[in-house]
Parts: structure tokens; C-alpha cells; sequence
């Protein structure tokens, strides 16, 4: 039966289910948050009110074209090559039909669903494989290396950063690795917090795999419920809970890397003083090297009691001097998020039901209409909560905030995931929608706050016409946090995808000029790339291409993203 129902062209695809609040005991272990339901969530009256001021912006219909209309190019794969994958992953697992393509064609970034939106799919691979153990892997990026055939791996197909665009300065064919048959969970080591699992393995399989156990790997990033754990490793992705379980990279303690030159084993837990590092140069090569065909993961206890609430700043630079206090006692909850007020006055607008209308009522009753919501979660043993959560109260305290309630952070925990599918909704009536994020230092962020937004409101910025910027911390450290902005404009209808490089290109110059870095998160790419020589420096652009061309000679592996032309 034909798939075709199924194909979208616009955010995360398919939505799952939204997990409904039940009781519990305190102490009783609690299960990750589920997927959202709704794909298309409403845009609420007030919200629409608000962006129309804001934003000088008349809705209008701008819907994508119809899948049966978008343009694709024949498959340029050739046959003596098609028949060899067949020969070795076996005929169903090695596809050139039109639906197959399309479903690998680009990622989430805004630019991937301009582009579909308007019928081209010109990103999208020759053909798709999915292989099934380390050895398929090692034996088609072989043959592909000999017949100069380009290899794109294929998780989720989550990159915001133009990760899967497979672009290569000599045109060769492509082929989509989809990594969705290497997906189980293979070993257990309880006693050592280990854990063996297939790339292709999504986040809430595994959550839910562990949680039979006891355990949990806890690593949420918003696009948690598509994205898959080689896609976390090879752009070292950062989870909403990160502050608290820790960034990807620290939670790998191994993995295995095919390359066109052969098979890497890295990572020798619990530590090794042999030689540098070699684990780190997988971690985030977003396929660049080779294809990540085994992760071995730091798990962890499951939670038996969670604690989400809400607290108002009366101002951004109140909120950072609260979070830096606490990041320099090592008291920063599980989960951190302030958001300046713009971004607060977006989320209260648009918010629904009887809990918005008790925040909205809070944050007037003590002033802080105008303030900075923060929202933080403490995870763990129940008296370990409990302690951590008296020690850092008198610290934001100090700092002016109030607390506004536990309903604000639930909330937010239980929508979590939600903003991909309303981007859509936005980007149906006629406007511009994407994100960015840097992180800095805490003696930085201010100047790179105000920088990115100067640049944004520049670039965007049109008379009766301004862009609306939120922006976010997400991630703390001792040492500094991530901002995390998110843009909505009026789209240039004539010429929407330069109107957005031209904001992208002055924002990326703004904040690394003020001491930004140049992604937190969201990896390099090929949005991203024109810039590393900044971030790493020219030396550091020549080991990587020293690496690569030690592990893949041909320049077969990813070749459109990570290194500058």
C-alpha cells in the first residue's frame, strides 16, 4: 500500500501523542514526556493580533505546493552501481522510486522548507540504502569510494543547519544511508551505566526501552521525538536537560565510525590517559568522516520525582546575573530557561486555557507583565530535589525573582515540542520563521545579545516593518550559557530565501564579532561552514581536511557540510 498520504513537506512530519497528566506518588519513577499530538496546533486570536502590530504583517495564504507537484530529477545512479547494492543489502533495502527520494530530500531548516514548499527538491539523493549491520556500511562506502558516489547519512532528517543537503562541487550521484534499520538496543551493562544501541535508534524508543529498566539516557532536544542518537553524536547535540544530564558528547562513551579507509573503534570507558582523544573527532563530524554505526551511552537512574516552576525577573539583566550566580555555586537546576520579554510576551499570547490566564494573572498581580519568565526543572531522587532546589530558591531570590508556579512549568514541559508544527502554521500565512543560537561567555552575552539583534533588526527591518526577535537561554555552564533567538518577519514573497541569507549572513558576523560562538548546537553544516576558519582557525580547517583525507580519500563522505570551500 502507497506511503504517499503520509510524505510532508513541512516540520517534523507526523505528529505522535501529547502524554496527559495523571497523579503519581512522589517517589514513583515517571516517563518521558510523549511527542505532541496535534501537528497543527491553533495560532490563538490574541497571538495573531500581536504578530500583525509587531510585524506589520497581513496574513495571507502561502501554502506549499502539492506533493504530487514538487520537481525531482531522475535518479543519475548508475545501474552498475545499483546492481552491486543490491548484490549486498538485497533488493527491498536499495530504493530510486520518486516517494524514497522525497522523503530524504533536505532537513528542517527554514531554507530546506522554503525550498520544498516551492516544488524543488533538488537536494533530495539518487537513490536511498538502508544497510543493516557495521559491515553493510564499511562495504557500500567502499564501493562507493571506488565508483565516486557521495554517501549522506540519514537519521531523523532533523538538521536546521542544511546537514543533508549533499551537495558536492563535482555533481556526483548521491545516496541517502537511511540508518533506520540499526536501531535496537543490543546490550545492557546495569552495573556500569552502559548501554549499546544502533544509530538509527529514535529518542523515545530508547526512553522507553530503559525505562523497562529503571533507567534513562534523558537527553530531550526539541526534535527528540524524529531525530536519532547517530544524528545526536555527529552534530553533538545539546538536550533540554543538558544543564542537568549533560551535552551528547558527554554522555558517549564510545562508538564506531565506518569510513571509506575502514572501521574506527573509539572510546575505552571508564577513562583512558592513551594518546589524545580520538572519540572527539566522530563527535560532531556530522558524517563528514564516515558513518556512525554503533554508540556505547552513559545511562543513569531514572528520575523518581520531577519538579517543573515557573519564576519572573523583572529584567533580562536581572535574569543573567541571577543563573551566572547560580552556574558559579554549581546550582543551576536540570533545566534553565529564561526568556527575555519579548519571547515572555509571546508565550503568554500564545498560551490557551484557564492555566495561561492564571499566569498572565500572576505576573500582572507582582508587576512583572513585562518581566522575563524563567522556567526550571530539578530531576532525581526526591530528597536530593528537595535540597537542591532550598539551596538555589534564596539565590534567584536575591536576584529579584518571584516565583510564579509549578502550572508555568508544566506547561512548558508538556509542550515542549511543539514549535516545529506551529513554524508551519506561521509559515502558511506568509511569514518568515527560523532560528539561530550562539552560547559566550557570561562577561559576553549581553554585548552578543544586543549585537544579534541589532544586526537582525537591520537586516530585516523595514519601515512600518520589524522583525520580532525572542530569544532564550537554554543551556548554562560555569563559564557562560547559549542564547538561543528566534525570528519572525514578514516574508519577502519575491525573494524569501535571500531575504533570509542576507539576516543569517549579518547576524552570524554580529555575534561572532562580539565574542559569540559560531553554532552551540545546531552543528555547522552548510550554513554554517563559510565561517569555521573563524571559530577554529585556518590551522585548525587544515587538520580536519588532514583527517579526512586520511579516512576518505575520494571526498565521498557528506562533502557539503563542515569544511569551507
Amino acid at each position: 500500500m502507497p506511503e504517499q498520504p503520509e510524505l510532508t513537506i513541512q516540520g517534523w512530519g507526523p505528529g505522535g501523542s501529547r502524554g496527559a497528566t495523571a497523579t503519581r506518588p512522589e517517589d514513583a519513577p515517571e516517563k518521558p514526556p510523549e511527542p505532541p499530538r496535534d501537528p497543527e496546533p491553533p495560532l490563538p486570536k490574541a497571538a495573531r493580533r500581536h504578530l500583525a502590530k509587531e510585524l506589520g504583517w497581513e496574513p495571507r495564504p502561502t501554502p506549499p505546493v502539492a506533493v504530487g507537484e514538487i520537481r525531482l530529477a531522475p535518479s543519475r545512479l548508475p545501474a552498475g552501481v545499483h546492481d552491486a547494492l543490491v548484490a549486498l543489502l538485497g533488493e527491498e533495502h536499495v530504493r530510486t522510486d520518486r516517494e524514497a527520494r522525497l522523503r530524504r530530500a533536505g532537513g528542517k531548516s527554514y531554507l530546506d522548507l522554503l525550498r520544498r514548499r516551492g516544488g524543488d527538491a533538488s537536494d533530495a539523493p539518487d537513490a536511498v540504502v538502508l544497510p543493516g549491520s557495521t559491515g553493510d556500511v564499511a562495504a557500500l562506502l567502499a564501493l562507493c569510494a571506488e565508483h565516486g558516489v557521495v554517501v549522506v547519512p540519514f537519521g531523523g532528517g532533523t538538521s536546521v543547519v542544511g546537514g543533508l543537503s549533499g551537495m558536492d562541487p563535482d555533481d556526483r550521484p548521491s545516496l541517502s544511508v537511511d540508518l533506520s534499520r540499526m536501531a535496537s538496543l543490543t546490550d545492557v551493562d546495569v552495573a556500569s551505566s552502559l548501554v549499546t544501541v544502533g544509530p538509527g535508534m529514535r529518542g523515545p524508543a530508547l526512553e522507553e526501552a530503559l525505562g523497562a529498566r529503571g533507567l534513562t539516557l534523558g537527553h530531550l532536544p526539541q526534535s527528540w521525538e524524529y531525530a536519532t542518537l547517530g544524528g545526536y553524536a555527529a552534530t553533538r547535540s545539546a538536550g533540554q536537560s543538558s544543564t542537568g544530564v549533560g551535552r551528547f558528547e558527554e554522555l558517549v562513551a564510545g562508538l564506531t565510525l565506518a569510513t571509506p579507509s575502514g572501521v574506527l573503534e573509539l572510546g575505552s570507558p571508564p577513562a583512558t590517559a592513551a594518546g589524545p582523544d580520538l572519540l572527539g573527532l566522530a563527535l560532531g563530524s556530522e558524517g563528514a568522516l564516515g558513518v556512525i554505526t554503533e554508540l556505547r551511552l552513559r545511562v543513569r537512574p531514572a528520575p523518581r520525582t520531577r519538579v517543573y516552576e515557573g519564576w519572573s525577573f523583572r529584567t533580562w539583566a536581572d535574569g543573567l546575573a541571577g543563573l551566572q550566580r547560580l552556574a558559579r555555586h554549581d546550582l543551576l537546576p536540570d533545566v534553565v530557561r529564561l526568556s527575555d520579554p519579548e519571547e515572555t510576551r509571546a508565550t503568554l499570547l500564545n498560551a490557551g486555557g484557564t492555566g495561561a490566564r492564571l499566569l498572565r494573572g500572576a505576573l500582572r498581580a507582582r508587576g512583572r507583565a513585562d518581566g522575563c519568565l524563567l522556567v526550571v526543572g530539578w530531576e532525581g531522587l526526591p530528597h536530593v530535589v528537595r535540597a537542591r532546589r532550598r539551596a538555589a530558591v534564596p539565590v534567584l531570590r536575591e536576584h529579584g525573582a518571584a516565583r510564579v508556579g509549578r502550572r508555568a512549568g508544566e506547561s512548558w514541559r508538556e509542550h515542549r515540542f511543539a514549535a516545529p508544527y506551529l513554524r508551519d502554521r506561521l509559515m502558511d500565512a506568509g511569514l518568515l520563521v527560523e532560528t539561530l543560537e550562539t552560547a559566550a561567555t557570561w562577561t559576553a552575552l549581553p554585548a552578543v545579545y544586543d549585537a544579534v539583534r541589532a544586526a537582525l533588526r537591520s537586516s530585516l527591518g523595514r519601515p512600518g516593518r520589524q522583525p520580532l526577535l525572542m530569544t532564550h537561554v537554554s543551556h548554562g555552564y560555569a563559564t557562560g550559557a547559549s542564547l538561543y533567538v528566534t525570528v519572525l518577519a514578514d516574508r519577502d514573497d519575491a525573494l524569501p530565501l535571500q531575504q533570509w541569507l542576507g539576516a543569517k549572513r549579518a547576524a552570524t558576523e554580529a555575534l561572532l564579532a562580539a565574542g559569540g560562538t559560531l553554532t552551540h548546537h545546531h552543528a555547522v553544516g552548510a550554513d554554517h561552514r563559510p565561517w569555521l576558519e573563524r571559530e577554529v582557525g585556518p590551522l585548525g580547517v587544515e587538520v580536519l581536511r588532514a583527517v579526512k583525507q586520511r579516512l576518505d580519500p575520494q571526498g565521498i563522505c557528506n562533502p557539503g557540510v563542515l569544511l569551507p570551500d
